[in-house]
């Protein structure tokens, strides 16, 4: 028994309409999702506005967490205390991890909330005059034991030909705790770590100016105008293809995913240095350890931008 086949026969000329009509509709779906010039203005302005709710939502979100967070990390310093009855070696164990891992979520959050204080221009600097000296031999003496413990070594030498000038200490001392912090965690036991400040002539980029003008410029550089203050460390470097992307947002390297933290780390490291009007970079090879380098101007920047967007 034989099955009669029924056999459509399309013009050519149809088919190629069709296929051009398929066409001409997927490129009207594209193009309809692209704002037009007219609109970016305002297309942007819903974006900004639709990113600040966010941010502040999760900010307020990460606040929360700070009471209960501070409660439970209360309990457990209350019960390794022993006030409550001792404690037998296990339980002192487990208390000692939960201490550490409430630690480390109050960073957490406490980095969330100073990123989008920065973000959201709601952290502002205060220039004060001050010994960076003092500053950072402060920072040092409280990484000094976690370094000890986990086998690295951390120098640090004051520099007694830095002078007096105004600059924000507390904001300073965040810039130095994280640069420590990602020292700390990629040095590995046995490693070095070495925090030095100095002197430097920043000499940025200006238009040309007049002859005159410009003998006296070149005089004035023959004197330090910032401070330059670098961390170094003998962990395994980074690749130079990421020695720019390392400052971004929530950005991890590839070899490090696996590594606790969201990435911020260096984020608010960047906003902080430039909203003192400096400037940080990264020099590294891979397996030759991590050298990061900022400046702070000795004059402080007549309007800082708070948000720390260019480099």
């Amino acid at each position: 028994m034989t099955t009669a086949h029924k056999n459509t026969c399309v013009p050519e000329a149809a088919g190629a309409a069709t296929a051009e009509d398929l066409v001409s509709r997927t490129e009207l779906r594209a193009d309809a999702d692209l704002p037009t010039p007219e609109n970016l203005p305002q297309e942007y302005s819903e974006l900004r506005e639709r990113f600040q709710r966010t941010t502040n939502a999760l900010a307020s979100a990460a606040h929360d967490l700070k009471t209960p967070l501070s409660i439970l990390n209360g309990y457990v310093e209350l019960l390794q205390s022993e006030k409550l009855g001792s404690l037998n070696d296990r339980q002192r164990e487990v208390l000692r991890d939960m201490r550490a891992s409430g630690k480390r979520l109050q960073q957490f959050i406490q980095d969330f909330l100073t990123f989008s204080a920065l973000e959201t221009g709601g952290l502002r600097m205060q220039f004060l005059p001050g010994n960076i000296n003092d500053c950072l031999s402060e920072v040092s003496r409280l990484w000094s034991n976690r370094f000890q413990e986990r086998g690295l070594a951390l120098y640090f030498l004051a520099n007694d030909k830095l002078p007096i000038f105004p600059f924000d200490s507390p904001k300073l001392e965040r810039v130095i705790s994280n640069l420590l912090e990602n020292a700390f965690k990629f040095t590995p036991q046995g490693g070095t770590v070495w925090l030095h400040a100095e002197p430097h002539m920043w000499e940025r980029r200006a238009v040309a100016e007049p002859a005159a003008a410009g003998e006296r410029r070149r005089q004035n550089l023959a004197q330090p105008n910032s401070v330059k203050v670098s961390i170094s460390d003998t962990g395994p470097g980074i690749p130079a293809e990421f020695h720019l992307e390392v400052f971004d947002d929530f950005f991890r390297l590839p070899s490090n995913e696996s590594q606790e933290g969201m990435g911020l780390g260096l984020a608010i490291v960047r906003r902080l240095v430039n909203g003192m009007g400096g400037k940080i970079w990264v020099e590294s090879d891979p397996g030759a350890g991590c050298k990061f380098s900022f400046l702070v101007p000795y004059k402080p920047p007549a309007a800082s931008s708070n948000k720390g967007k260019n480099r």
